[in-house]
């Protein structure tokens, strides 16, 4: 588990923010993070700015991180960047930064800080090549201030997690000039169809996420206007990508394609419950276990070459398990017997603890402890399948890497289900996906 100390926001203007002295990032209070706020503009200049810096200064206040706020490009400097996880823009426009100060960040990203791009973050800096690699898209355009419908693809990465799967809101939305789901993780996107004048063909991503150079960056077209910061849902999605930005919390932010749901949210078609107790899921889209000890499993195929992924939430030390590479069954000890099970428990034996596969080999402690969200937090697995080798990756993180070596057991065809481990443990589930992979030789 992580912890942050709460402190008390500060803004500075830029004369004081130099003045201060500098240091590494370790020097700050116990486990207290410092967040730039930068909003120079060169271009159009937002009268939401005040807003959105006195709402990341409460932001702070409430979060346990400190804010400084400057539009004085000079503090861009690599001694004074050391004393910040993350730097905000917020709806900065146009040539910000000059040469100097543009390698200042750049080194900075590469050292591992952090990003945060608020609305015309995406409308600066056009002939900085690494600067719109970090932004990752570029504003082209947009219509009229209007309501629409933002579709949250992801409700696992804290800007998201605390969303319904639509939130209705009125914004000035952006177009782009790419889509940037190749290259990052798309949080959010908007139903083109809810308004008038979007151009990005139905795959219209508004809210996003990336693991950049070395750097976390997260991006939201959300804000520009003044209403936007006094919005409790999008002061939380703000408050959420600054918490990842600078690494309280984590998720899995590489690009995501190719997947199809195997639970839509709202009905378990295909699914089968062996033994007993259930899941079931609620008007949110979200499964939780009940009774137990029983498996809800995947009966309508099996598989053998995939990328599966899903969301996990407990609410203390609750246990329960994603079992792979089992065969039908209406008992749920076949799936013990025959399968691997990936365990989620925070305080078993290392062999049987989150991230292991279960009895036979513990995951990477050391690297699982700094990937791990706390209890009440969302957690992200991806298990990749192919042939006998099992691999699995927490919020992004790779923590286990399993051979199968056991005649009796196969990982390369069988089914996939999710453990109710008993009347104690009460684990929750969402947004359950596959990606079925090409077979070894094809």
């Amino acid at each position: 588990m992580r912890s942050t100390t709460r402190l008390t926001t500060t803004v500075v203007g830029a004369a004081l923010l130099l003045g201060c002295v500098s240091g590494p990032a370790a020097s700050h209070p116990a486990e207290g993070k410092r967040v730039l706020v930068f909003s120079k503009t060169a271009g159009f200049r937002h009268d939401s700015i005040p807003d959105g810096v006195a709402a990341v200064r409460q932001l702070g206040s409430e979060g346990g991180f400190t804010v400084d706020a400057t539009e004085d490009a000079t503090a861009f400097t690599p001694k004074n960047l050391r004393r910040y996880d993350a730097v905000v823009f917020l709806s900065t426009t146009g040539d910000v930064l000059d040469a100097a100060q543009q390698r200042a960040f750049e080194g900075y990203i590469r050292h591992g800080g952090g990003y945060v791009g608020v609305h015309a973050a995406a409308d600066t800096e056009y002939d900085w090549a690494f600067y719109g690699g970090l932004a990752g898209a570029y504003f082209q355009s947009h219509p009229a201030i209007q309501p629409a419908t933002v579709d949250v693809e992801d409700r696992a990465h804290p800007a998201t997690s605390g969303l319904a799967r639509t939130w209705s809101r009125t914004d000035e939305w952006y177009n782009y000039r790419s889509n940037p789901r190749d290259r990052a993780h798309v949080l959010a996107y908007l139903d083109e169809s809810s308004y008038t004048g979007g151009t990005m063909n139905g795959d219209h991503p508004i809210a996003w996420c990336q693991n950049y150079r070395g750097g976390r960056a997260f991006y939201t077209g959300g804000g520009h206007t003044k209403e936007s910061y006094t919005e409790p849902a999008f002061r939380q999605h703000l408050l959420g990508g600054i918490r990842w930005a600078v690494g309280d919390a984590q998720a899995d932010c590489r690009p995501e394609n190719g997947y199809r749901p195997l639970f839509n949210g709202t009905t378990l078609d295909g699914w089968k419950q062996a033994g007993p107790g259930s899941f079931e899921p609620d008007g949110d889209g979200t499964l939780t276990s009940s009774g137990g000890m029983g498996l809800l499993w995947y009966a309508a195929s099996g598989f053998s070459a995939y990328s599966l992924k899903l969301d996990w939430k407990t609410v203390g030390d609750d246990n329960s398990d994603v079992f792979v590479g089992f065969p039908p069954s209406d008992d749920p000890w076949s799936a013990v017997d025959n399968g691997y099970e990936i365990q989620i428990d925070a305080t078993d034996v290392p062999e049987k603890t989150t991230g292991s596969v279960y009895g036979f080999q513990p995951a990477d402690l050391s690297k699982r402890d700094r990937a791990l969200n706390p209890p009440g937090e969302w957690n992200t697995y991806e298990i990749r399948v192919e042939g006998e080798r099992l691999r699995v990756w927490l919020n992004g993180v790779r923590i286990n890497d399993f051979t199968n070596t056991d005649p009796a057991r196969s990982l390369a065809d069988g089914h996939i289900g999710i453990q109710n481990h008993g009347a104690d443990d009460q684990v929750s589930f969402r947004d359950i996906r596959i990606k079925e992979l090409p077979a070894k030789g094809d």
